[in-house]
Order: C-alpha cells, then structure tokens, then sequence
C-alpha cells in the first residue's frame, strides 16, 4: 500500500493546484522556492515526505524552461528526501508538440523531457490531452493522460445543444480528438480543416473537408497558441456557409497577440480549461474558462488508492 498523501505544488498553477488541494481535502505540501539572482533555483521541502505517495502538480507552460527546470528540482528533492512514490502530475505537458522528426537534424524534445523527468526520480506521470497519444511511448514508467472532454461536454451539450452543431478538425492529425467529442454528442456531423503550412507558426491555405454550411461549427483542438490556425479555421468555415463558429481547446497557451487576433475573428466564444493560468481574460476576450481541477483531483485520488483511472471516461 502506498503511503500517506502528499500534495506539493510548483509555482506554474497556484490557483489550480490549490483547487485540487481543496477537491481533495488534503493541504498542499510545504515547499520553499528561491531563485537566485543569476537565475538559479533552490527547493527546501519543508514537511516530512519518507514513505509518502506525493504527487508535483505543476504544468510545464510560459517560461516553460524555467518551469521545467523547477519541476525537476523539486522531485529530486523529493527523491532525496525517501519520498515512496513521486507522481508527477502535470495539466500541460510543454514540448508536447516535438514528439517526433518533420525534418533532418532536429530534436525529438518530447522524448528528452520524459527521460529527464524520469531520470530526476519521477515514478509516474499525470497529465491531460497530451499533443500526441504516442508521447506516452516516450516513458518507461506508467503514465496517465486524462481527457477535459467530462468537463467540456456537458457545457457544449446545454449551450449549444446537439441540432444543427458540426465538430470540425482544425486539421487531419485532431480528428481522432474531433471524432470522440461529435460521437459523444449524439454522433453529430464531423468536418475537417485541409490545412497547407508555410512555416512554423505559419498557415499558408486552408479548406473545408465536409458540409457546414448553416451549420453551428465548433472546433476542436488541443492547444491554443497564437491563435493563427483557429482565426483562419473560423475565417475558412465562414466561408463555406457556417452559421457560427465556436473554438473549443484544452490548453490556453495564447502567445504573442493571440488574444487580439481573436478578437477580430469572426469566433462568437473560445472554450478553454485552467490547465494554463490566465487572470486577465475579459469580457471582449470571449474566452469561457472550464475548470478540470475535479477531475484531475480525482485522478489522483484514485491512482493513490489503486483504483482504475480509466473508468473516468468509459
């Protein structure tokens, strides 16, 4: 049997994590982070963890090396310490999106991260809608990729209802992700954004695979990042006859001007989850925040007592 439960928290998600603590009615472990001034960090554990199944919550996002590298501290720190068990739990998994070799001479960083995370003293991994399912390849040790879609669903049935409403594929590789939320929604329609590149960040054309038109478009994807990709999505289903387009996407990375440039879309609403902190969001921003703090609480709930995580989504 495990040990007693232990909570610490890295300083990506404080609000998050505090919401798990609380789902959990455990308090967040003791943890004192310096940063020194030549940008160094130092961890102090500051609660006995000998024995404990302890889990890091902390999302690898903006500075995302800076969060990392924290990350990594602190479970060795807590491998140091004769933690029994050291989860790492992780609402968003950075360097997710170089899970593999689009051209010579480049790094397959997703893999580095999973031998570094292993090779700090992580036993296991938590972590939610990862870029590409085959990144769980990428570890030796168990990992466990949880879904936003128990908490996203609900909210698109009862606002948009499931008459009239398209699931759209922003591109080929999310239509497996696009295809399990229109069969969650009495099999609605599906579509797809045919989407040519022109260079990293970079969308040289796009076109409409399926019929939208007068059709409530919402698409689905994983990340938002600098919004490029969902504007000329929307811009492309508009076109094509949708009545109104809706973005729905897990993680709310939202670099650069991605806010601005969403705001002159023609996207009514952008759906997103707290796996990412944003405090500024107002009401012209039209981006919906989703809470997936029960479920990932419970995600650790059950891998603590050795129940089946799985079933969360059967």
């Amino acid at each position: 049997m495990p040990g007693p439960l232990l909570v610490f928290a890295g300083r990506s998600n404080p609000t998050f994590a505090q919401a798990v603590c609380e789902t959990l009615a455990v308090s967040p472990g003791k943890i004192d982070v310096v940063q020194f001034s030549d940008g160094e960090l130092s961890v102090e554990i500051g609660d006995n963890v000998r024995g404990g199944d302890v889990f890091v919550l902390q999302s690898t996002c903006n500075p995302g090396n800076d969060h990392l590298m924290e990350l990594l501290i602190i479970i060795d720190a807590l491998k140091r310490s004769s933690a029994g068990r050291i989860t790492a739990a992780i609402p968003y998994f950075g360097y997710s999106r170089q899970d593999r070799k689009v051209k010579p001479r480049v790094p397959i960083t997703a893999k580095l991260v999973a031998d570094m995370l292993t090779t700090a003293g992580a036993d296991r991994v938590l972590t939610m809608d990862l870029h590409a399912g085959q990144t769980m390849g990428f570890f030796d040790i168990p990992v466990d990729n949880m879904y936003a879609l128990p908490t996203m669903l609900p909210y698109l049935r009862s606002k948009f209802g499931v008459e009239g409403v398209t699931i759209v594929s922003p591109d080929v590789g999310g239509l497996e992700r696009a295809r399990l939320v229109a069969t969650r929604l009495d099999n609605c329609p599906l579509a797809v954004i045919d989407k040519r590149r022109g260079g990293v960040n970079r969308v040289a054309s796009m076109s409409v695979v399926g019929d939208v038109a007068g059709q409530t478009c919402i698409i689905v994807d994983d990340i938002a990042d600098t919004g490029g990709t969902l504007v000329k999505a929307a811009e492309t289903l508009i076109k094509a006859g949708a009545k109104r387009v809706i973005a729905c996407c897990v993680h709310p990375v939202l670099s650069g001007e991605s806010r601005s440039r969403l705001r002159a879309s023609p996207i009514e609403e952008v759906i997103v989850t707290d796996t990412i902190p944003h405090t500024n969001f107002d009401s012209a921003d039209r981006i919906t925040v989703l809470s997936v703090a029960p479920v990932f609480a419970e995600a650790i709930r059950r891998i603590h007592s050795d129940d089946s995580v799985s079933s969360l989504f059967s």
